[in-house]
């Protein structure tokens, strides 16, 4: 039995489905952007498939698979993170580290 289509059923272009199968062949592609990319190719084969189902198919959490749904009916294709506010975190090796006399 399939329940309601999804709210959110993104349109691809011919050349933005060619970015997402550039992004999913190219070996220096990262994690994320290769996920992203297989979810979009999904969703191009069948926008009405489930969350859930194209979760399953790429290896996400169907929430995962619905933020980005909605993020391309609203602002269009791209694989790319949002820029985040604030400043970048840091990491400074030689302060407060484990061994350091900090209790984990």
């Amino acid at each position: 039995m399939s329940g309601p289509k999804p709210e959110s059923q993104p349109r691809f272009s011919r050349k933005e489905i060619e970015q997402a199968r550039e992004v999913v062949r190219k070996p220096s592609s990262s994690q994320k952007h290769a996920w992203r990319a297989r979810m979009a190719l999904e969703l191009a084969r069948d926008p009405t498939v489930s969350s859930p189902e194209v979760g399953r198919r790429v290896g996400v959490h169907e929430a995962t698979v619905r933020r980005w749904r909605q993020r391309w009916v609203a602002e269009g294709f791209s694989v790319e993170d949002k820029p985040h506010p604030g400043r970048p975190k840091s990491f400074s090796p030689g302060r407060g580290g484990p061994g350091e006399g900090h209790c984990l």
